[in-house]
């Protein structure tokens, strides 16, 4: 399926994205006449990895997972990106090809600038450029912390951990994801992430139905979460309010 161009949308304006939100309104202006707005469909491919972005990619509801996929076929979530940056961050990099696939894990709309105008933006923009190098030191933290969460952490801790990552990110506490689409994210079996959700359910953490994940009890699923959530959350604090301080 396809992004679907659409007209500016007063439901999903561009500074729902804190990246853009971060930006003047003076450099905003130079950016606007390239922003094209879009909707995003449920596990769209952006693009695939080992090669170089069409777009750079601002996600204002949508949510978007990076994975490393093997040449098996099996795949595990580095990353998530919503409304908190940008996908396609390779392009700021001198080599611009992706080492990840860039899929959307939640639909919603956003905002997209074809590659070579986003690249002569960054270069004229050095405002711009110090607000993605800053989002870049945040994406690291994340990819750190979740390498350190497959390796060290449980998977109910893992679940909890990659359902507040959406929470975050997302304006209600209901989240649209199979059971299949966690396996693929935390490279476990799916059988592993079932027992896991069905202990939050029945702790009155969650409930679960038919790809429906409604988040009942934030704060115990913080609780039952590890610290990789807590410092990747305190990255996101900080990518917020940098606007204030750019």
């Amino acid at each position: 399926m396809s992004i679907v161009a659409q007209s500016f949308n007063p439901a999903s304006l561009p500074q729902q994205n804190h990246l853009l939100a971060a930006m003047s309104e003076n450099e905003w202006h130079q950016w606007e006449p390239d922003m094209e707005p879009v909707d995003f469909s449920l596990n769209q491919v952006l693009y695939e990895s080992g090669i170089t972005p069409a777009y750079m990619y601002f996600p204002t509801t949508a949510i978007v997972s990076l994975l490393y996929m093997t040449k098996n076929g099996s795949s595990s979530e580095v990353a998530v990106v919503g409304n908190d940056g940008v996908v396609g961050l390779s392009l700021l990099l001198s080599g611009s090809n992706s080492p990840n696939q860039a899929l959307v894990q939640s639909a919603g709309k956003g905002y997209r600038m074809r590659a070579q105008a986003a690249k002569n933006a960054i270069n004229r923009d050095g405002a711009m450029l110090n607000i993605l190098l800053r989002y870049s030191q945040a994406m690291i933290t994340q990819m750190t912390q979740t390498a350190v969460c497959n390796r060290h952490h449980s998977i109910d801790q893992q679940l909890c951990r990659r359902l507040l990552l959406s929470l975050d990110r997302l304006s209600s506490n209901q989240i649209v994801m199979t059971q299949e689409m966690l396996s693929n994210m935390l490279g476990v079996r799916r059988e592993s992430v079932t027992d896991a959700a069905v202990k939050l359910q029945d702790a009155g953490v969650i409930s679960y139905k038919r790809g429906l994940i409604t988040v009942l009890n934030r704060q115990a699923l913080e609780d039952r979460s590890c610290e990789c959530y807590a410092t990747a959350k305190n990255e996101q604090v900080r990518l917020q309010n940098m606007k204030f301080n750019a």
